[in-house]
């Protein structure tokens, strides 16, 4: 009898799928990774469903989503679902928020409340997050509820702390400018790349200022990246201290595209501007303006108008006050 009910069930789910566009290989991979598929009914994945769509996730991405977390159909709604909806759209400020956070990491729905979500929040707060920013971190970021806090989040908080980010809260405000730098592995990435980062001359409090402006860096790999970017500058000419100023003062140079972004704008800076490569250290965010947008239009408009400047008065500035400045 136990035999032919789950039967049933499972012969009414392979329908369900069918149902929803789902193909052979996609249905038997669903049943393989959630076997409580076999004994869910079709009435009460339905239910599931169309709770996800009422919530704001599209039709389209429920497939998808599905097929992450097959788990989802058979999960209680008003046990397991609708609780963890109704506590992340507190976090939330604004719309699909919620249903954006599912379709990233749909495993959010699978884990408690109680058990999970609760000391998550707790665990920001000890840290200085205010409650807005820990809502933005989870929302951008919700494989943070499947961490353990224990071990995987206490030893990335250890690291940060080891840098000398220990005081007024620095380490929530790292998390905040970059939530999934709790996803990666101290001992494999991030130890790797501090050291990395030493290695070219930066010291403890470079090392601070680097991490609080732009953490992401931490988590780039060292021999894909960080290398190269280092190599380029060297052959470019940059004394080693010169590198040291440049990455604290815009440490995306380490990662940026060397063909797309650094080469070309070096190239127009000597060839085009004909400035020395130096004066790019007194403003290490000329790397980030736009070549066609911003620098090849203002430098074109100072030379018809025979004018010279800095690298920063012509660039650190929006464009009324660079005419204020330069125009009539």
């Amino acid at each position: 009898m136990e035999i032919s009910s789950s039967h049933n069930s499972s012969s009414s789910m392979m329908w369900f799928f069918k149902d929803r566009g789902f193909d052979d290989n996609s249905i038997q991979g669903m049943f393989r990774k959630c076997k409580r598929l076999e004994v869910v009914h079709q009435e009460k994945a339905n239910e599931n469903w169309e709770y996800l769509r009422s919530i704001g996730i599209q039709e389209r991405k429920l497939p998808s989503i599905v097929s992450k977390c097959p788990k989802i159909l058979a999960l209680g709604l008003n046990e397991k679902i609708v609780p963890m909806v109704e506590c992340l759209k507190t976090l939330g400020t604004k719309p699909h928020e919620v249903a954006s956070a599912i379709a990233k990491f749909p495993h959010i729905l699978s884990h408690s409340v109680e058990e999970k979500l609760c000391p998550l929040l707790a665990f920001f707060q000890a840290l200085g997050v205010p409650e807005k920013q820990i809502g933005k971190m989870i929302l951008l970021n919700p494989r943070l509820i499947s961490y353990s806090i224990e071990t995987k989040m206490a030893e990335i908080v250890d690291f940060l702390a080891g840098l000398g980010l220990n005081k007024d809260g620095m380490i929530g405000k790292v998390l905040v400018k970059d939530p999934y730098i709790m996803g990666y592995s101290v001992e494999k990435r991030l130890g790797p790349t501090s050291q990395f980062l030493k290695s070219i001359g930066l010291a403890e409090k470079d090392l601070q200022v680097v991490a609080m402006n732009f953490p992401s860096i931490l988590s780039r790999d060292v021999n894909k990246l960080l290398v190269p970017n280092h190599a380029y500058l060297k052959k470019c000419g940059f004394q080693d201290r010169q590198i040291v100023d440049l990455v604290v003062g815009f440490p995306p140079i380490l990662i940026k595209s060397i063909q797309n972004s650094l080469e070309p704008r070096i190239k127009f800076l000597v060839d085009v501007m004909g400035r020395q490569v130096d004066e790019v250290v007194d403003y290490p965010c000329f790397f980030r303006h736009g070549l066609k947008k911003k620098l090849q239009l203002r430098h074109k408009f100072l030379k018809q108008r025979n004018l010279s400047c800095s690298l920063s008065e012509m660039l650190d500035c929006n464009e009324k006050k660079f005419q204020m400045k330069f125009g009539l």
